[in-house]
């Protein structure tokens, strides 16, 4: 496999054989040395925003940092008047992680799957407080419980449908 830097590393192009047909093929790929660049989940609650905002504020201390609902838009957003009071967006931050949210569009109850959101904790006390805040009126899909990487580990779905897991850092 051979690489052509461009642009002093944001930019490079990637030639390989396609091990199936044994013909050449060049794949651009775009990559960022800012270390100001984030990946943040968006999560769509289906109408339950606030609910769920004011759910991860109780249960993990969740800060809600900024909160825009549909009537506050400086654009007509072409929804019903019902929207008026969901939530169009929201910066969340727990820890040192922010998420954002928002109603959506209100098509039915949100599928979280695919992912996880995995919150890690300082010591055992922690994370049992958490497994157990979260798992309330949801469901427990592994118990948080001593594993080979980890004091405690345990994964769940909570009472919106989002995915977590729970674990101890693990100390080197």
């Amino acid at each position: 496999m051979s690489k052509e830097r461009r642009n002093r590393g944001k930019q490079f192009r990637v030639s390989h054989e396609r091990l199936t047909r044994g013909r050449r093929r060049e794949t651009w790929l775009m990559t960022t040395s800012n270390l100001k660049t984030v990946v943040q989940p968006y999560l769509f609650f289906g109408g339950r925003c606030e609910e769920a905002l004011e759910f991860y504020r109780e249960m993990l201390g969740a800060e809600v940092q900024m909160l825009m609902r549909f009537q506050d838009s400086p654009e007509p957003s072409g929804l019903p008047d019902c929207f008026n009071d969901k939530i169009m967006h929201a910066t969340v931050r727990v820890g040192a992680t922010t998420f954002m949210a928002s109603d959506g569009r209100c098509d039915g109850p949100p599928t979280f799957e695919g992912f996880s959101l995995s919150l890690t904790v300082p010591n055992e006390g922690e994370a049992e407080r958490a497994f157990a805040a979260l798992s309330k009126d949801g469901s427990v899909v592994m118990p948080l419980e001593k594993t080979f990487s980890t004091s405690k580990f345990g994964m769940l779905e909570d009472r919106f449908g989002v995915n977590w897991m729970v674990s101890v850092e693990h100390k080197t």
